[in-house]
């Protein structure tokens, strides 16, 4: 996954797979993008696709399919995807070099 525009942990590509085996229903893959929210700027969203959208940035690994909105892409450039499981949480974790900050709970960020 050189050059590519996201790179997945190989937590997050098992997480993905389980999430897109578990809709009961085929899907294209995985649609990441961000819009304007939280007390930082900008939030990631993550949700199921149906279908690739001409303009998507495609990333593929290991049988699925992540497509970057286009207009998240120059925001998500370099940014390296995990997915981390403990006692108190477990969620998708953004580790992205374009952040200039981060809100205190993590749930935004800023560029």
């Amino acid at each position: 996954m050189m050059n590519a525009p996201l790179t997945m942990t190989q937590a997050a590509v098992e997480r993905i797979k389980i999430l897109l085996d578990q809709r009961g229903k085929p899907s294209a893959g995985i649609r990441i993008g961000i819009r304007t929210k939280g007390c930082s700027g900008m939030s990631y969203t993550f949700e199921y696709a149906d279908e690739k959208n001409p303009y998507d940035e495609l990333v593929e690994h290991e049988g699925i399919t992540v497509m970057i909105d286009p207009k998240a892409i120059m925001f998500i450039l370099g940014t390296e995807m995990d997915f981390v499981e403990d006692k108190m949480q477990s969620g998708f974790v953004f580790t992205n070099p374009n952040e200039k900050g981060r809100c205190g709970c993590g749930k935004s960020f800023h560029v």
